[in-house]
């Protein structure tokens, strides 16, 4: 059966539908719809009104408006002042764009009617009134439609219409309403429509909570800023200007002008609206107050801008030491490095050596010499972890480790930073801070440190570490495989000369009030002053020397008012007394059963003397001056080779079955140990079971094996000076141990005479007097 149709004009709609039963106003302006809707009044005033897809379209065809409709009746049409013209239309039927005939000068369609579709009566009511009742929610949670409305609309007892008024009522999207006004099955369009106001109830619902949220919070925030109005004035009233509002107002200002990288002001700002909100009274205020100040204090970006120069720096550091060459060499070599590169990654400098030496000035001059600031913490008796990494800010009294404290006085993120006495770390049951100097000391890990106090990483990249110690060994092997190590043997009585003369005397004349000509020390007394009053590797007891020099002529001038003191040699022992130390300590004639060793101490080189005696017994072997385990097996491995090469030695095979043997250290107060002692113990045995002497200008130094094969040693330059003090004038080395010599200074090597062997038989017939062995 082919469905009736009839041609209307035809009104697209912008942004609005209208459905059957529906009166509304519409205005009209653009030619088309105006010239439609005259078109409409020409007639029996019906026109078709259909959507648009889009409503940005100002000239739509067909394509652009949807093929279902409404048929309406033009109740009034009013022209206003602007050229629109306002009409009242009301919705009467359902109808569909079947063609279009016109769209030239106004839209003319035609349309075919289409009527509702009802099915099952009573489900149709059932459903009329759970919309209804959904309706009637939706309204008190929308607020936006008066309960008279829903008085009007539940009078309607028609399925279809009453669909179509509640549609009309509901703030829904064109396509949505386009949707039920397509749906000729009115069972379905109830279902649809009651889906859709379930939907909008839940979106009105959560707008509510979302708005009380809103209105709550604003309520807190206006509360707040009306409270703390009230309390600045209360302040202000009782004279408080510094209140915790005002201190809070500084430390925003502080940290807004503060140099903080963005994350680190994150937290500040954080931890300051804690403080603001935690009562003074509180304990945990000063706490937050303390790690805002901490933070303020710290260096984040400020920085020194390097000036490195070779030539500027070498002249620093001959300024300010004398001698030192290959270490100044070594600093020259790393600054030069540091220029090219532009990057201060790189091993960190261990200045190794005896106290006294200059380790601690050697450090400073290198920052003058780079125009950075200086920092020195001592890390000797540290054996906490907290000493390093800070205290967590939980405990009492936390504070931050001593790395953060020492960028805190540097007040920039480039400072030399000096880790004074390294090797004097040890650890406990509160942890081992070597380990976390590890994370300090490491280029790959130090941009990102950690201190427990602090919490934010911080970045230690661009300093410059320097370490000193007295000793090596004493120094834990992950530490030191991260810094590279320049030895500082000590000083030549020459280079102690210069010194006293161009850097030590000023210094102490200037601190005990005299000028340059009111105290004179000669040459021949300073030099006596080095050998009999001072027994160092340094120049720290020096120093002291000197300074009571200073006092001594200061007494003088002012009590027998004279001008000038002028020290000579056999002055001296009247201002200091005695001399404290014999000059050339070696033996005054050639000894039996005494050699002397050279030894190896924390405080330089040293000179060893090993005495052995023996008388009737059975063998039995005695060890006594305070001997360390490795120099006990030294004398066990001696006596062992000796019983073993007794005919060749021409010594008694059975002398270990009829003598007893005491081998004995002298200052046994003093600890001693190392393997280096063992070439002198063999030769004091030999020595003392033959009865030759050994010659008194010889010392020596070498580890000996159960074959009489001499191994190398260490701090062969240290030992070299000792035995130059003690006026030894030949030194029995390793053979291997040849190529340290370079690093003795000339002035020293050129007055010793080096044997160089690699066994004990060498050994002793270089340091025995008399015949030679007939073996």
């Amino acid at each position: 059966m082919t469905k009736e149709t009839i041609q209307l004009p035809l009104l697209p709609l912008r942004g609005l539908l209208v459905f059957p039963s529906m009166v509304l106003h519409l205005d009209v302006g653009r030619d088309k719809s105006v010239q439609a809707l005259e078109k409409a009044m020409m007639g029996d005033q019906t026109i078709f009104l259909a959507a648009q897809k889009k409503v940005s379209l100002n000239d739509p065809e067909p394509k652009d408006i949807y093929q279902i409709g409404t048929l309406a009746k033009v109740k009034q049409m009013l022209k206003l002042p602007n050229g629109t013209i306002r009409v009242l239309v009301e919705g009467i039927h359902r109808g569909e764009i079947i063609r279009f005939i016109d769209e030239n000068d106004e839209f003319v369609v035609e349309i075919s009617k289409f009527e509702d579709i009802h099915e099952d009566k009573h489900e149709e009511e059932a459903l009329m009134r759970s919309l209804l009742g959904q309706f009637e929610q939706y309204i008190k949670v929308s607020r936006k439609i008066t309960h008279e409305t829903f008085a009007t609309v539940s009078d309607i007892d028609e399925p279809g219409r009453l669909s179509d008024i509640v549609t009309s009522h509901l703030s829904l999207k064109i396509k949505d309403k386009q949707e039920l006004l397509e749906l000729q099955n009115v069972k379905k369009r109830l279902q649809h429509l009651i889906k859709i106001i379930s939907n909008e109830k839940k979106v009105l619902d959560l707008e509510k909570k979302i708005g009380q949220r809103v209105k709550t919070s604003m309520e807190k925030t206006q509360k707040e800023y009306y409270l703390r109005e009230q309390l600045k004035a209360i302040q202000k009233e009782l004279g408080e200007k510094d209140g915790k509002t005002g201190e809070v107002g500084q430390l925003k200002e502080k940290i807004d002008e503060s140099d903080m990288p963005e994350n680190i002001m994150e937290v500040a700002l954080k931890e300051l609206d804690r403080y603001e909100k935690v009562p003074q009274s509180s304990a945990e205020s000063s706490v937050i107050r303390n790690y805002l100040e901490w933070l303020l204090a710290l260096p984040w970006t400020k920085k020194t801008q390097d000036r490195i120069e070779i030539d500027h720096a070498e002249k620093i550091l001959d300024t300010d030491h004398y001698g030192l060459e290959k270490v100044k060499e070594r600093i020259l070599e790393y600054l030069a490095v540091q220029k090219l590169t532009k990057s201060i990654k790189g091993p960190i400098l261990c200045l190794v050596g005896p106290p006294g030496v200059g380790k601690t000035s050697l450090a400073k001059s290198i920052a003058r010499s780079i125009d950075r600031n200086f920092v020195r913490v001592s890390l000797g008796g540290v054996r906490d972890e907290a000493e390093i990494r800070g205290h967590r800010r939980t405990y009492i009294g936390a504070m931050p480790g001593r790395i953060i404290q020492g960028m805190k006085k540097a007040e920039t993120i480039n400072p030399v930073f000096l880790l004074d006495e390294i090797d004097k770390m040890s650890n406990d049951f509160r942890g081992d801070p070597s380990s976390a100097m590890l994370e300090v000391l490491d280029p790959e890990q130090n941009s990102n440190f950690s201190d427990h106090f602090i919490e934010e990483t911080y970045d230690l990249s661009s300093v410059l570490f320097v370490a000193t110690a007295n000793y090596v060994n004493n120094i834990p092997g992950p530490l030191l495989d991260r810094m590279e190590l320049i030895s500082i043997a000590g000083y030549t009585e020459v280079e102690k000369l210069h010194i006293a003369k161009e850097h030590l005397l000023p210094k102490q004349l200037k601190e005990n009030g005299l000028k340059k000509g009111n105290l004179q020390i000669r040459d021949e007394a300073m030099l006596k002053l080095i050998r009999m009053y001072t027994r160092e590797a340094g120049v720290r007891n020096l120093e002291r020397q000197l300074a009571t020099l200073c006092r001594k002529a200061a007494k003088i001038i002012i009590s027998e008012e004279k001008k000038r003191v002028i020290v000579t040699e056999k002055s001296l022992e009247e201002l200091l007394g005695k001399p404290l130390y014999r000059y050339g300590l070696m033996e005054q004639q050639d000894q039996v059963g005494t050699a002397t060793g050279l030894a190896y101490t924390a405080a330089g080189g040293d000179i060893l003397s090993i005495e052995v005696t023996h008388y009737p017994g059975k063998g039995k072997l005695t060890l006594t001056g305070k001997l360390g385990e490795v120099m006990q097996e030294s004398a066990q491995a001696a006596f062992s080779y000796i019983r073993s090469r007794a005919e060749g030695l021409n010594i008694d095979p059975d002398f270990h079955e009829t003598y007893d043997i005491h081998i004995h250290v002298p200052e046994g107060a003093t600890p001693k140990d190392g393997p280096s002692a063992g070439i002198t113990m063999a030769t004091a045995l030999v020595s003392a079971l033959t009865g030759r002497a050994v010659k008194k200008e010889v010392g020596m130094t070498g580890e000996i094996t159960l074959r009489g094969r001499v191994l190398p040693i260490g701090g062969l330059k240290e030992k070299s000076l000792s035995a130059h003090r003690a006026g030894i004038t030949t030194i029995i080395i390793p053979e291997e141990n040849e190529k340290d010599i370079d690093d003795i200074p000339e002035s020293v090597r050129s007055e010793l005479t080096f044997i160089k062997v690699n066994h004990l038989d060498q050994v002793l017939e270089h340091a025995l007097a008399g015949e030679k062995n007939e073996s």
